[in-house]
């Protein structure tokens, strides 16, 4: 009898066990094993992202974040051109190859605070995962689904916004054992708020890299939805 019920287990259909889990609880694991230690609240680290592009130079961005004291700042290096972006307070600050800008001359070098707050939820968002799919106006679908993809089962949350947040719809893709995330993929929506499907990117997630206690992606390539064409990775590196 023993010896059937182990059989039944292991050859259940893995969709039997992907209805068992709530999103709440899916979510709860994936952070869990993340952020064990809820580190995120109160995140304040310094981490150095390498973009690699194809048919374009590489460049290095030292990224600190200091959620406490709401401090973000970017300094960002491509060939012989440095930038800095910061937004301490909801104060913004930019500097050019050194040199302050100040509104004017920000705008006659293509910088400018949107800009600077682009960079700080852009970075703030992705290297905050999944811990962010917790914050207001996030919207979880009730359904935990499997999918296949590359070949690789995941358990897939997907997820909404409210209006003021976002438009985009994303799945976020996690392993069944572990509920590490491996994979997420937005696509963008019509004015009826019905998905596009030749919109959006996937990012698939690789390799590790542990950042005040939190185990972040150290990989992250980026390629479009509608026909897998690479668009670039970002690696984390010791600096």
């Amino acid at each position: 009898m023993k010896s059937v019920i182990i059989f039944i287990v292991f050859c259940l259909p893995f969709s039997v066990f992907a209805q068992n889990i709530s999103a709440e609880k899916l979510l709860e694991k994936s952070i869990f094993y993340h952020d064990p230690n809820g580190n995120w609240k109160a995140f304040k680290a310094q981490f150095t992202v390498e973009m690699t592009t194809p048919n374009a130079s590489e460049r290095t961005s030292n990224i600190r974040i200091d959620l406490p004291k709401e401090h973000f700042s970017v300094k960002a290096t491509r060939d012989t051109t440095t930038t800095v972006y910061t937004i301490s307070k909801g104060k913004c600050y930019m500097v050019l190859n050194g040199k302050d800008m100040d509104s004017v001359t920000a705008k006659a070098n293509n910088m400018s605070c949107e800009r600077a707050e682009l960079y700080k939820n852009y970075y703030t968002y992705l290297y905050g995962l999944p811990m962010k799919l917790k914050d207001p106006g996030t919207n979880l679908d009730k359904t935990v689904e499997k999918k296949s993809f590359k070949s690789k089962d995941y358990l897939v949350l997907k997820v909404t916004y409210d209006e003021a947040v976002g438009s985009d719809v994303w799945y976020f893709y996690f392993n069944p054992e572990t509920y590490a995330m491996e994979v997420y993929q937005f696509y963008k929506t019509d004015e009826n708020g019905n998905v596009k499907p030749e919109s959006g990117e996937y990012i698939l997630l690789s390799e590790e890299m542990i950042v005040n206690g939190i185990k972040m992606p150290k990989v992250r390539t980026w390629y479009y939805n509608k026909d897998d064409k690479y668009l670039g990775t970002d690696t984390l590196v010791e600096k």
